[in-house]
């Protein structure tokens, strides 16, 4: 009973802890002597900075024929640097007590970093050269390339990647969207050291960088470390990728695959993150499908039917493209009904909307979680980054949840029956599944070898790329607003 009381507390200061620090973010423009720039949240309290750091272009810069190259690039930047192999760089960043992190997605590559005030411009002299000079030596590019080719093998085993996989191919073909970045067992073993280095040129560049700092420093001191870290990277980069349409109508794809569950993902084309109605929208898919136990979709297709242990929603407004998606696991022989079931609850919203009282708890819970996500200064820094990636303007952190609270009944139905399509609705299941007689067919996007107890995927997991709040992007990808 203690310990539960004393948890119950912990998790209420946190609570109260990160609605004032939302409250209290102040956040200041910052344009270094170079031209870099960034936002800033001053936070003195701690002796503690966080960097995150995006830079637009992403996996879609992959060359023809190198697809995968510039996520082993990203994973190869803690990996030796200078004069530093890999492990003179570990050692190195383990003494200054500081954290960095390299990733990559479809639209950005991140940088994130976190460091004591006492040891920050030990700490940026050692990120600046992972970003401008790494190594890319070749015991390291075996290294992590294994490591790739592991994932990518991990990966062509599981069905909610596999069905991830053959949705966006069928959905956005040769655009980059329509590939993993990981890259292919065959791409991946054909990058060179040279196909490295030309994918680090491309997409480590100054003109699309978009920096969010958060803690012990201030405006000065910030635009300096910019310069600093950021003001050897070349100014300009290769073209992005055009915008693309999605390429799916409504139907259904099945991946054979032996397994005794099926794994599907659903969805048609979604919405802008500009958009004036993105709000309504967001209100939408968090009563239909991202609501958790209270959404329509887990009410009809777990609790009312008990056809799937989980279920799930999410908008993906990526830089190119817009979706509306969903993911959904069940029985062979109950899948036919699941999709069924999903059919019509989306039919039934885009017709007639969605209750005063669904809007009314919908309302509550996405006001009151906002204030959550503002838990720490790494978390904050994300945000900013994000918000700036999107086009939103300082102030939205003040006045998000008045926009929220704004969306009015008559802005949901419309924004249902424009949006919503249940006859575009295309799913792609992995599986065996009864019932489908009339669905397309489709091989996997990877061949690999089939494990005889291959596990489901999460029902309710994102496909690759496909996960955070557009506004607080941790993860590549923007499912909610």
């Amino acid at each position: 009973m203690i310990r539960a009381a004393i948890c119950a507390s912990v998790s209420l200061w946190a609570s109260v802890w990160a609605v004032s620090a939302q409250a209290a973010v102040e956040i200041q423009e910052v344009t270094s002597p170079g031209g870099i720039e960034a936002w800033l949240v001053e936070e003195h309290s701690i002796p503690f900075t966080a960097l995150e750091i995006h830079v637009r272009g992403g996996a879609n810069l992959d060359r023809e024929g190198k697809r995968g190259a510039v996520n082993l690039m990203m994973a190869l930047l803690e990996e030796g640097s200078g004069d530093m192999d890999a492990r003179a760089f570990q050692e190195a960043r383990e003494g200054l007590a500081a954290s960095f992190g390299f990733d990559a997605g479809d639209d950005t590559v991140s940088i994130s970093a976190s460091m004591l005030t006492e040891n920050r411009d030990e700490a940026v002299d050692l990120l600046r050269q992972a970003l401008v000079e790494p190594r890319f030596d070749e015991d390291a590019i075996e290294r992590v390339r294994a490591q790739v080719e592991s994932n990518i093998a991990s990966d062509a085993q599981d069905p909610g990647t596999i069905a991830g996989d053959v949705f966006m191919a069928q959905a956005f073909g040769d655009h980059p969207y329509g590939s993993s970045l990981s890259g292919t067992p065959d791409t991946v073993a054909g990058l060179t050291r040279e196909d490295l280095v030309q994918a680090h040129r491309d997409t480590l560049v100054k003109d699309r960088v978009y920096v969010g700092a958060v803690g012990d420093i201030t405006p000065e001191e910030l635009g300096a470390l910019l310069d600093e870290l950021l003001g050897d990277l070349p100014e300009e980069g290769p073209a992005q990728p055009p915008e693309v349409a999605f390429g799916l109508e409504g139907g259904v794809t099945v991946v054979d695959y032996p397994t005794p569950q099926a794994t599907a993902m659903f969805g048609h084309e979604g919405m802008e993150r500009d958009d004036p109605d993105y709000f309504a929208a967001t209100i939408l898919n968090h009563v239909l499908g991202a609501g958790g136990f209270e959404s329509r979709l887990m009410t009809e297709v777990r609790e009312k039917r008990g056809l799937t242990y989980g279920i799930g929603t999410y908008l993906v407004p990526k830089d190119y493209a817009e979706m509306w998606l969903g993911s959904v696991a069940s029985d062979n022989r109950t899948i036919a009904e699941a999709i069924e079931v999903v059919r019509d609850i989306w039919a039934d919203v885009a017709a007639n909307g969605i209750t005063e009282e669904e809007l009314r708890a919908a309302k509550t819970y996405l006001t009151g979680e906002y204030p959550l996500r503002f838990d720490g200064n790494s978390e904050i820094a994300g945000i900013l980054v994000g918000m700036q990636l999107i086009g939103l303007p300082p102030d939205y952190v003040i006045n998000r949840n008045s926009y929220i609270e704004a969306v009015t009944m008559e802005d949901i139905r419309r924004v249902a029956g424009e949006l919503m399509d249940p006859e575009g609705l295309h799913f792609v299941v992995v599986g065996q599944p009864e019932g489908l007689e009339q669905a397309e067919e489709a091989e996997p996007v990877v061949e690999a070898p089939v494990e005889e107890s291959a596990a489901p995927a999460p029902a309710a997991a994102p496909a690759e790329g496909m996960e955070a709040p557009a506004d607080a992007p941790a993860m590549e990808g923007a499912a909610s607003e």
